[in-house]
Formats: C-alpha cells, sequence, structure tokens
C-alpha cells in the first residue's frame, strides 16, 4: 500500500524584532480620567418626591476623625465668681417691655376692682408671680408644656454631659446650675428659657460633631451669662395681662362691628365713634403709652437680634468660633431648603420676605453673624491666608 505523502507542519508566523530601546527615552504621558461631578439636585416641585435626606445633614464621619472633634477631658477647673451678669441688651429688653408691663398692670388694676378690697391682693400676687421664672417646678412645666421639651434619656445623656462640661469648663461657670433638656425634632435648633433651661434638639444631639454641639451650647450658655433669657421671660410675662386685654378688645370690636352692619351705615359710625373714644380716652390717660406698643415689638425684635450676636461672640471666645460658622452655613442651608420647599408648594415661585418682616425677625441674617465672627476666626484663618507683600 502506498503511504500518504507527509506534508510539512504549518509555517510559524515570524517573529518580529523588539523595537530597540533608547536611552533618556521620555514616558508617553499619562492623561489623568476628568473628574466625575454629581449631577446638581433638582429643586423639589409640587409632584416630585421630598427629599430623601437634607441637604444639611452631616455626613456619615467616624467622631473622631471629623476636624470639628474636641476633646472633652477637661483638667483642672476654674470656676468664676460671677456666674451671671446682666449686660446691655438685657436691660434694654426690660426697658422696652416696660409700656407693656404699665398697660399690664393697668389692665390688672380694673380688674382687681371686681374683687373689692382684695383687688390689692391680687395686683401684689401679680406682680410677685415673676419669681416663679427661677422656680425648678415652673420651670419645668414651661420646659414641657410650653417649650414641648423632654429629660434626656440615659444614652442622650451619656452625650450631652461630657460636652456641656466643657462648655462650662471653658466659660467658668458651674454647670451643675443648669438643666439640659432635649426636643424631639428633625431640625438644627437650641433654645435657653427662663433661668436654668437650655434644650437642644435630636438632630442636634445625634448629627453634629461634638465640637459643633458645644458651639451650640456655648451659644445658649451664652444667652444665660448675659441675662438674655430671664429677661425675655419676665417681659413677656408682664406683658401677657395687656395682650390677653388686646385681643379681647379687638374680638369685641370684630363682633361689634359686623353686628352694626346690619344696622346700616348710622350703627357703623356708631361703633366707630364708641371705639375711637375709649381709645382716645386710654391714651390720654395713660399719656400716650399705648401710642408706643405699637413700635415695641420692632424695637424688641432689633434687641433680639443684639442678643444673638452677643450669644455668638461668647461662643467665639470660648474657642468654638470655627464650630459655630460650621453650625451657621447648616442653618443657612436649613433655611435655603424651607424656602424652596415653600417656593414648590407655590408652584415655583419663590415668597419673598417682606421688609416688615426682616425688621420682626428675632434672628440676623446668616452674613451678618458671620460678619461679626470675622474677628475670631481670623487666628484659625491666618495659616491658609497669602502672605502680605512687605511695605
Amino acid at each position: 500500500m502506498t503511504q500518504p505523502p507527509r506534508y510539512p507542519h504549518p509555517a510559524q508566523p515570524p517573529e518580529y524584532p523588539q523595537a530597540p530601546s533608547y536611552p533618556n527615552a521620555t514616558p508617553a504621558p499619562h492623561h489623568p480620567q476628568p473628574p466625575q461631578y454629581p449631577q446638581p439636585t433638582q429643586p423639589p416641585s409640587a409632584h416630585s418626591a421630598p427629599y430623601p435626606q437634607p441637604p444639611y445633614a452631616a455626613a456619615a464621619v467616624p467622631p473622631e476623625m471629623h476636624p470639628h472633634h474636641i476633646s472633652t477631658d477637661h483638667g483642672r477647673v476654674h470656676i468664676r465668681k460671677d456666674q451671671r451678669r446682666t449686660d446691655a441688651t438685657a436691660v434694654g429688653s426690660l426697658l422696652l417691655h416696660l409700656p407693656n408691663f404699665l398697660c399690664s398692670l393697668f389692665v390688672v388694676g380694673l380688674v382687681s376692682l371686681f374683687f373689692g378690697g382684695l383687688g390689692i391682693l391680687l395686683v401684689l400676687a401679680w406682680l410677685a408671680s415673676g419669681a416663679l421664672a427661677f422656680y425648678r417646678p415652673a420651670e419645668s412645666a414651661l420646659a414641657r408644656h410650653m417649650l414641648r421639651l423632654r429629660r434626656p434619656t440615659p444614652q442622650e445623656r451619656a452625650t450631652l454631659e461630657p460636652v456641656w462640661r466643657e462648655v462650662a469648663a471653658r466659660a467658668g461657670i458651674e454647670g451643675r446650675t443648669y438643666e439640659l433638656w432635649v426636643e424631639d425634632s428633625d431640625s438644627l435648633n437650641a433654645v435657653a428659657a427662663a433661668g436654668h433651661i437650655v434644650g437642644v434638639t435630636r438632630f442636634a444631639m445625634n448629627q453634629l460633631p461634638n465640637g459643633e454641639l458645644a458651639a451650640v451650647l456655648a451659644h445658649e450658655l451664652g444667652h444665660h451669662v448675659g441675662g438674655h433669657a430671664w429677661s425675655g421671660l419676665l417681659g413677656y410675662w408682664y406683658a401677657l395681662p395687656g395682650r390677653i386685654a388686646w385681643r379681647l378688645l379687638k374680638t369685641v370690636s370684630g363682633i361689634a362691628y359686623k353686628v352694626s352692619r346690619g344696622f346700616g351705615c348710622l350703627g357703623i359710625a356708631f361703633v366707630v365713634l364708641l371705639i375711637g373714644g375709649i381709645a382716645l380716652a386710654t391714651i390720654s390717660s395713660l399719656y400716650g403709652l399705648p401710642l408706643l406698643i405699637l413700635g415695641v415689638p420692632y424695637a424688641l425684635a432689633a434687641v433680639g437680634r443684639r442678643s444673638e450676636l452677643r450669644a455668638d461672640e461668647h461662643a467665639a471666645a470660648l474657642g468654638f468660633a470655627p464650630m459655630l460658622a460650621a453650625v451657621l452655613g447648616k442653618l443657612h442651608q436649613q433655611q435655603q431648603y424651607e424656602q424652596a420647599a415653600l417656593a414648590a408648594r407655590n408652584g415655583g415661585v419663590p415668597v419673598q420676605e417682606s421688609a416688615l418682616s426682616k425688621l420682626l425677625s428675632s434672628h440676623p441674617d446668616h452674613h451678618t453673624r458671620l460678619h461679626h465672627l470675622q474677628p475670631y476666626l481670623q487666628p484659625y484663618l491666618q495659616p491658609y491666608l497669602p502672605p502680605q507683600p512687605p511695605h
């Protein structure tokens, strides 16, 4: 049998020589990929879902690695001799409440006439009732029923108390003088009330680094140390009878006006003359003090804005200026978030704040507060500023 022919194996592909390597050859430049930026968040509309998380919420950073984390292991504590004072804003608040106090005294005096000889006791009891602002059970009732605060849980107390001790130690204040309360709220806020109440929201306690939480507590302590909390509460309390009488007068006047419309123009004219006569007699008998009450809310709002700046300075002087500036930034973002949500409910049209409402605001705007913090922030910003040229 004839053998089949043997065919050679297919030739392997020729091996090409490697490219020669040249000395001092510069490698091809590496072009990095451009950074990927997140898509801008669209403002909420009336038909869109709400934000999954508020933009002012804190990032998930380990507490000990956050730049605003502070040590709460304070050493020896120096307690100041003067624990409280009454600064100019507290005095101004009391003076501005004086017309309201006199009108309330007039109202209480009129009511006391119905009690005959015991009426003077009613007036004296009302005058002495202001001391309840510093009575601990009365403060607790105020915190629970008016401010909607509650006592902190053991876990919350473990978070708040070390920070509060650090703040009190830096201020030279006896921290046990004050009581810490919590508000069940997801907004960034805090309050100083009566003589010994310091309240913070659950959001501030759980989401802020302990340095920023300390700045918030130091701000509220500034209200107590400066006398803003007790002076504001006393002014509100002693103005309450006058406010109640004013609301009753407005209600009665509205009812009388509606009834008088049934009698035509003559009935309306009679009601207008009656109310005008009572108002004129009241103004003339009290030497025009009721007219001052019309401007008191605007003056009190201005004093309130000043007290906020003084409390900011108190926190900054204790070394919390950068932390407080960060908190103010988050508050500003919170306000912008609320304004965007309000505009969405208004069909996308921004709601502009009127000039009168700005005058009645009890807090300064964001840029004003940062401007007053600049002297305290300057030492922290100095290493990052360009060197000044020699003169």
